[in-house]
């Protein structure tokens, strides 16, 4: 068991987050320095690392499956979101300083048992679970701050569909749900 705080351990992780990235970036040349009992940092975690520019997403990468030590996890996690995050240009150490980053620390899968698309949306959480569609070879996430602009279940488990290139409408059987909550740190700083 750690001896900092929830709030003490998402400041570390935070700090572990943006230190990658301006390592990746080439404008940070000191190495972290960890204070106190940082044992719990070497366990395995899985994260997910969300950078936001000007109110509006910029990256997104993470770990479903704790396999990695805590802190490798949100290192690789954060310069993946900065620099190979698909969907947008790499960051730029011009724009170091334009971002926030969120880091969220998942709790184990939990695979739901449903017998229809109407019972899987019945046993959602919004607001509290992330979740996960495994479709054979497709696959999607949304973490559960995706309902503050999808609020809905069924327009949720719908665009989880789409994110993973399948019709919103899709169904079939062999349709794999998960979910799993976060317990999530933001940057302070406003931009």
């Amino acid at each position: 068991m750690n001896s900092i705080n929830q709030n003490e351990q998402g400041e570390l992780l935070l700090r572990i987050a943006r230190q990658a990235i301006s390592r990746a970036l080439r404008v940070w040349h000191e190495p972290l320095k960890l204070d106190g009992n940082t044992d719990w940092l070497y366990q395995p975690g899985a994260t997910f690392v969300t950078l936001m520019q000007y109110g509006k997403l910029r990256g997104c990468v993470g770990s479903l499956q704790a396999c990695n030590p805590l802190i490798d996890d949100v290192s690789n996690n954060a310069v993946s979101a900065a620099l190979r995050d698909s969907r947008f240009s790499p960051l730029t150490a011009d724009e170091l300083d334009t971002v926030n980053v969120e880091v969220s620390l998942l709790s184990r899968l939990e695979p739901l048992k449903f017998i229809s698309e109407e019972d899987a949306l019945a046993q959602l959480r919004p607001n509290v679970d992330g979740v996960v569609f495994e479709y054979g070879a497709y696959r999607s996430t949304f973490l559960p701050q995706v309902w503050e602009i999808l609020p809905e279940p069924a327009l949720f488990l719908a665009k989880l569909k789409s994110k993973a290139g399948l019709p919103e409408d899709f169904q079939a059987e062999g349709i794999k749900l998960s979910r799993y909550t976060v317990s999530k740190w933001r940057e302070q700083k406003s931009l």
